[in-house]
């Protein structure tokens, strides 16, 4: 899952020049709270698919999958204690951690259906309680939305961070597009890209189908809880697939 882990690193670098990153992560640590309250859930170990700035702040077992070597060492220095499981290795871990939380669209992420499907199969075979995630609303996204995510800007003393997503969807499969992240610093005028990084839609019903055939016994859409990423503003539905 290098496509997925590549991308969520990128979130790492939007968190580290923000001068506000304690709240970032407080935030995003409220989200997944608000899910296990909801559910009357407290689970003893959480798998965290990519970087999340959320497992800076938890108290119970981390496990980490789909991270970049940076990420990982970032984690290290600031005296994070988490395992890492390489994602192909996944299949050796079955009901093995009681959540499972994979924030942003990462089931959007694949190049084909049946890739999609593999890794959803994945994440619910590993979760013994719940699996929480995120996704936007594809059936009603606003034709504006479609090239371009809403661009983010990060001020800290004077130096501004702008990351703009650009996507370019497939002119064969309406379903397909491919994701480019450019980071640009301001004033020093420099830009980094990242990508392409392969994505397909994923709607509700279909997420919801598709976890349902991998043994979940409930699908929720949690609609007064949002989730806003760090390299873009547009919002995220939270979704938590149970099983019991």
């Amino acid at each position: 899952m290098t496509n997925f882990a590549n991308y969520t690193a990128i979130l790492l670098s939007a968190l580290e020049n923000n001068p506000r990153s304690q709240e970032v992560v407080a935030r995003k640590q409220d989200i997944i709270e608000s899910v296990y309250h909801f559910h009357n859930i407290a689970p003893a170990s959480t798998l965290y698919v990519g970087f999340n700035p959320a497992v800076l702040n938890v108290h119970n077992r981390v496990v980490l999958t789909a991270c970049t070597d940076a990420v990982l060492a970032y984690l290290r220095a600031q005296s994070v204690e988490f395992e890492y499981v390489e994602f192909d290795r996944l299949s050796q871990y079955r009901k093995a951690f009681d959540s499972v939380v994979a924030f942003d669209e990462f089931f959007t992420f694949g190049i084909t259906d049946a890739e999609q499907q593999d890794n959803i199969q994945t994440i619910c075979e590993v979760a013994e309680q719940i699996v929480i995630s995120t996704v936007r609303d594809y059936k009603n996204q606003d034709f504006k939305e479609k090239e371009f995510s809403t661009p983010a800007l990060i001020r800290n003393s004077g130096e501004n961070s702008i990351y703009m997503e650009f996507h370019d969807w497939s002119i064969k499969d309406r379903a397909a597009w491919s994701t480019m992240v450019y980071e640009i610093t301001h004033p020093a005028n420099t830009m980094s890209a990242h990508g392409p990084f392969d994505r397909r839609t994923m709607y509700f019903k279909q997420l919801a189908k598709f976890s349902m055939d991998a043994g979940a016994t409930h699908f929720q859409v949690h609609k007064n809880l949002m989730y806003k990423s760090l390299i873009k503003k547009n919002y995220e539905h939270v979704i938590s697939i149970i099983f019991e």
